[in-house]
């Protein structure tokens, strides 16, 4: 079998963790943030894990991901 390629876009924005669930930034927090408050953009930096549902479809796109 060949072998699988990973997809890039997906390579650069999601992490794998050590027992291998796979870590997500959040969205919205780049433009648009004077009507943002100080606690909704302090949250959007923090990092999240990609919910249950969408999880075999990013594992797809990182196959060879631990």
């Amino acid at each position: 079998m060949p072998k699988l390629k990973t997809h890039r876009g997906a390579r650069k924005r999601l992490k794998v963790t050590a027992k291998g669930k796979i870590k997500r930034s959040k969205a919205f927090g780049s433009h648009l943030l004077t009507k943002k408050s100080s606690k909704r953009k302090r949250n959007l930096k923090k990092a999240t894990l990609v919910v249950k549902s969408e999880y075999k479809k990013m594992k797809e796109l990182l196959p060879y991901a631990k």
